[in-house]
């Protein structure tokens, strides 16, 4: 009869709560990357994203609240735009511009309302 003796890291880990607060608490910095996080605890990215939910779930991470950013509304005119940089909306000829702070540009019609491009914002802004 053959035995096998396997080494090396034990694929079925088990993690404490305290073990996967402290690697969400790596993840929770703006410049965090959730691959590179993953990649050093030798871990998938979705266990990262299924701790994280399961945390907040249990009430151990704060919700984090949707926030929503100033906006102006440029003068209506023929395919007026606004630099991004200079002001982060733009209307023209029954269109909506939203320049995010990641760089992104939403451009859409003007009647949408306001729960489906609060969403549209907070999805763009993630991606």
């Amino acid at each position: 009869m053959r035995q096998e003796i396997l080494i090396g890291p034990e694929r079925r880990r088990r993690w404490s709560m305290d073990e996967k607060l402290r690697v969400l608490s790596e993840v929770s910095g703006d410049d965090a990357v959730v691959a590179e996080v993953a990649r050093r605890h030798d871990i998938t990215r979705q266990h990262i994203y299924q701790w994280r939910r399961e945390a907040v779930r249990k009430g151990l991470l704060p919700v984090e609240a949707p926030r929503f950013l100033a906006i102006e509304v440029a003068p209506d005119g023929p395919h007026e735009r606004i630099d991004p940089c200079s002001g982060p909306v733009a209307k023209a000829a029954g269109r909506l511009e939203v320049a995010l702070r990641n760089g992104r540009i939403i451009r859409l019609g003007d009647d949408v309302d306001d729960g489906n491009l609060a969403r549209l914002i907070r999805i763009v802004e993630a991606a």
